[in-house]
């Protein structure tokens, strides 16, 4: 670095002489005779430098600003100055000819050092780091770099060369961002191709362009609205500007392609896509809301956000009502064997435990819906309070939750009409208590699902459940506990061995009926399938266990006894163990 004071700048040029000349200027009463002698000082200043780096002497380069280079910038500036008073001084037309074209030299040297700065010292994208870490570190220039292009940027615009500035900066910053983009492997799509797509490969484009919208939402905006605050700290309102005109120029590419998405043919499949596009357009609102200053452009902009958005939160509405749908025209002829979970609950179930994961968005789309139709949670909440009329049900309801109940009611009214393609009336039971334990257990088994059905619903869902349960045990062990029934067993006082070999022969014939039938029904859930065991063998084995205590003794003496009495208590709950597997089983050996 030259030495402050005495190194000169140009052959005939010291620095003092500078100094007072710049001190001069400041005053702003530089004298008409004092004119060409300064426009000659600052003119020779800005010659020299500009020719040293076209020789290469001085070549742009990283570190501390040079004297040099600072008074360059000062010299530049204080000459546009002088081209005020110049072009009021009655013989300045020869001065003012020199300065202008002194000047434009100036404006062409700054601009491409300006340009040099920010493509060559602005990172690289093809530098061997990481994807993620170029991102985080986006736009990657030293801090020395920055203050150089503020002092350029600064001095460009003062003397009069803001367009010319702002062109170099726009397009190499747009260029910048576009390479961020390509990085994230961002293509320009159009609608045509999106609509020829496959759903699979379509899938791949989205989750591609979420990236580059989420990385453009959380890092890059704001990386570049820094860089654009630092490099132009004396005139704000051209930096908004500047970043106005950039993001507004990448926010409609996203935006193209999110477009073309929306208008593909909708179907259940593409909810959750559909939901994270939704949320990623949600994200990008938020930024641009906080980066962008407000002007008729930029509500017009975010106008076209919000109907980008609003389309998929449409489409969402839709393919609930399709689902709603779908579910109503679900009608079958044959009933699923064993009276299993039906694959219609299955799906149904599964598909809303996937919804509930975009709870926050899917209460954001519903709430939107709800305020133009607020008829429909009116009556789920008057029908909810009407159920539960001591519980704190309206607090708790949410367009979301009203959707899914109306889900819920319209999948239960389904399996309710599905039920009765049983012949059984046990085996209904038993159906339908498989369908509701695996949709109670699926809402228990999400949080998400839990937190928008609330443990209201869970409770009368667990009460429906249970309620099954006795309805198929009174039914099936019912009909079989009369069979041992002290009752009805002696004649004139006396127990005779006729009525006691019809009971003993009657309850082994519906026990093998019951077990024989009962052991091919279906089910699959263990603690369901332990917790009707149990039961069974609770009301069942004492009963048993009591009448052969009591009457076992009358066949004592008799002929083949084992005919009629051909299970012992402990046999019963062998037999138990075999109900609900699915598969027929051989009847348990008889002891003897």
């Amino acid at each position: 670095m030259e030495k402050s004071g005495t190194t000169p700048i140009c052959e005939d040029i010291d620095l003092n002489r500078f100094k007072n000349t710049v001190s001069t200027s400041h005053d702003g009463d530089d004298p008409s005779s004092q004119l060409p002698e300064n426009v000659e000082i600052f003119s020779k200043i800005i010659e020299s430098r500009i020719a040293k780096c076209n020789s290469g002497e001085t070549p742009t380069r990283l570190g501390k600003m040079t004297e040099e280079e600072s008074f360059f910038l000062e010299a530049v500036m204080h000459l546009s100055k002088l081209t005020n008073v110049i072009a009021k001084s009655p013989s300045g037309s020869t001065l003012l000819s020199r300065t202008n074209i002194v000047l434009k030299r100036a404006m062409t040297f700054m601009e491409e050092e300006l340009r040099t700065l920010l493509e060559d010292f602005g990172g690289n994208s093809n530098s061997k780091v990481d994807k993620k870490s170029q991102i985080e570190d986006y736009p990657w220039y030293p801090p020395e770099v920055v203050i150089r292009m503020n002092r350029i940027a600064t001095t460009m615009i003062s003397a009069g060369f803001e367009t010319a500035c702002c062109q170099v900066y726009s397009i190499s910053r747009r260029n910048a961002f576009y390479e961020q983009m390509k990085m994230l492997e961002f293509e320009k799509i159009n609608v045509d191709d999106v609509q020829k797509m496959s759903w699979d490969s379509l899938e791949g484009e989205i989750t591609r362009w979420i990236n580059v919208a989420r990385n453009c939402s959380n890092t890059l905006f704001l990386a570049e609205r820094r860089l654009g605050e630092s490099v132009f700290s004396a005139s704000p309102m051209i930096s908004q500007s500047l970043f106005n005109n950039l993001a507004r120029s990448i926010v409609i590419q996203i935006l193209d392609f999110a477009e073309a998405v929306s208008w593909t043919k909708r179907s259940a499949e593409k909810l959750f896509k559909y939901l994270d596009i939704y949320d990623t357009i949600r994200d990008l609102i938020h930024a641009i809301s906080e980066s962008l200053s407000i002007n008729d452009c930029e509500h017009e902009l975010k106008s076209e956000i919000l109907a980008t958005r609003d389309r998929f939160g449409d489409a969402a509405i839709n393919i609930f009502n399709d689902l709603e749908i779908s579910i109503k025209n679900d009608a079958a002829r044959t009933p699923v064997p064993g009276g299993a979970v039906h694959p219609l609950t299955r799906y149904v179930m599964n598909y809303l435990k996937y919804a509930c994961e975009y709870k926050d968005a899917l209460e954001h789309i519903f709430k939107e819906h709800t305020a133009t139709s607020p008829s429909k949670l009116k009556s789920s909440v008057d029908e909810a309070e009407s159920e539960s009329p001591h519980e704190n049900v309206v607090a708790e309801t949410t367009p979301l939750t009203v959707q899914l109940m109306t889900i819920m009611e319209l999948l239960d009214a389904n399996l309710v009409a599905k039920s009765n393609l049983y012949r059984d009336t046990s085996l209904r039971d038993i159906f339908l208590m498989n369908n509701g334990r695996y949709i109670l257990q699926k809402a228990k088994g999400s949080t998400e699902v839990r937190q928008v059905m609330g443990d209201t619903w869970c409770r009368r869902r667990s009460t429906t459940v249970r309620q099954y349960h006795k309805n198929y045990q009174r039914e099936t062990w019912g009909k079989l506990l009369q069979i041992l029934n002290h009752d009805g067993m002696q004649v004139n006082g006396k127990v005779t061995k006729p009525i006691v070999k019809e009971r003993f022969k009657n309850f082994s014939t519906m026990l093998d009926e019951i077990h024989r039938t009962q052991s091919t029904w279906v089910v699959s859930d263990e603690q369901l399938r332990s917790e009707l065991r149990v039961s069974i063998s609770a009301v069942l084995i004492p009963a048993y266990r009591s009448f052969c205590g009591r009457f076992r003794q009358y066949l004592d003496n008799t002929k083949h006894a084992d005919k009629y009495i051909k299970y012992q208590p402990e046999d019963i709950e062998t037999l138990v163990e075999g109900l609900f597997d699915g598969n027929p089983t051989s009847m348990a050996r008889r002891k003897t």
